[in-house]
């Protein structure tokens, strides 16, 4: 990735190396916070940021599941400013192409019950690129991994908790170990939930197939986006539960995600998916997104909040 020069921090556009928090900080040590991940895309009418709205009212509800107050240095924000404040960040940097809002506990405590403990709202801009390589439109390698993905009993998995990716940065290091682009995590049914940071999408039967959101998944914008999309363009879309035996046999199978867009998946295993190649169906849905998220098809202008 690319640094950005500026920080939104509670309130304060701050240098890249002045955004700090005390050692001790709550989140620090226990993974108290809430993070969203954001594309940024340039446009005909400047840069826009990619489902906002959808992306600030999942933070603001993953805040409100973890207890965690909206209010920073003194001052209580509402759903509008959370927007507002991340525009603002986009606007003070160059080249940004993800934005990563986080709202976490920053006072300094020991303990497991961080009541009355101040919290910090960062936002961060960065260049991120193509997130699983320049090669991933070419097709990119899954294996099962040996961690299970926290399910609703472990956690709030429809939130993007800052300590619940421990097991998604254990299941994508073990991926790389074993010379994969990525890892298909299970869930305690042993029913396919989702990558490390991506949903998981297949195709077969003439239909489209992805995870319920009740297997344990994150309920993705993407995710969400690419449904509505493939609807649109005709296709069946099916949410319910997905086996190892379907993923691995499907015709196409593919992965979505803020950060990884819509990869083509064409191996699993060590078995290959399909022909091996990326295919039509993901191909044209992908095309699709890459229009709305660009500003060239009008018919999802909604989905656009443009910076200036």
């Amino acid at each position: 990735m690319e640094k950005c020069e500026k920080i939104w921090f509670n309130g304060k556009l701050v240098d890249w190396n002045d955004a700090k928090v005390h050692v001790l900080a709550h989140a620090l040590n226990y993974g108290t916070g809430v993070f969203e991940g954001i594309r940024v895309y340039n446009t005909p009418k400047g840069p826009a940021i990619f489902r906002l709205k959808d992306h600030a009212k999942r933070l603001v509800d993953g805040c409100k599941m973890m207890g965690i107050d909206l209010v920073f240095d003194g001052k209580e924000y509402t759903y509008q400013m959370v927007m507002d404040a991340i525009k603002e960040a986009v606007r003070a940097n160059k080249n940004v192409d993800y934005v990563k809002p986080c709202i976490f506990l920053s006072g300094e405590e020991v303990g497991l019950n961080p009541v009355g403990v101040p919290a910090s709202f960062a936002i961060t801009c960065i260049n991120m690129g193509a997130y699983l390589g320049k090669n991933a439109t070419a097709g990119i390698k899954l294996v099962t991994s040996s961690w299970q993905r926290p399910d609703y009993l472990c956690g709030p998995a429809g939130a993007k908790v800052n300590g619940s990716y421990v097991a998604s940065c254990l299941a994508k290091r073990e991926a790389i170990r074993q010379g994969a682009n990525e890892a298909v995590m299970l869930n305690k049914e042993g029913h396919v939930a989702e990558c490390t940071g991506e949903n998981i999408f297949m195709y077969k039967f003439g239909k489209v197939f992805t995870p319920s959101v009740a297997e344990g998944i994150l309920q993705g914008v993407t995710r969400a986006s690419i449904i509505q999309i493939a609807k649109d363009l005709g296709y069946e879309v099916c949410e319910c539960p997905v086996t190892r035996f379907q993923l691995t046999t499907a015709d196409e199978v593919w992965l979505t995600g803020t950060a990884a867009e819509v990869a083509p998946v064409t191996e699993i295993d060590g078995r290959t998916v399909g022909d091996g190649k990326p295919g039509e169906i993901s191909a044209k849905i992908h095309q699709k997104f890459s229009d709305i998220a660009t500003g060239k098809d009008h018919k999802y202008d909604d989905w656009l909040d443009y910076v200036e």
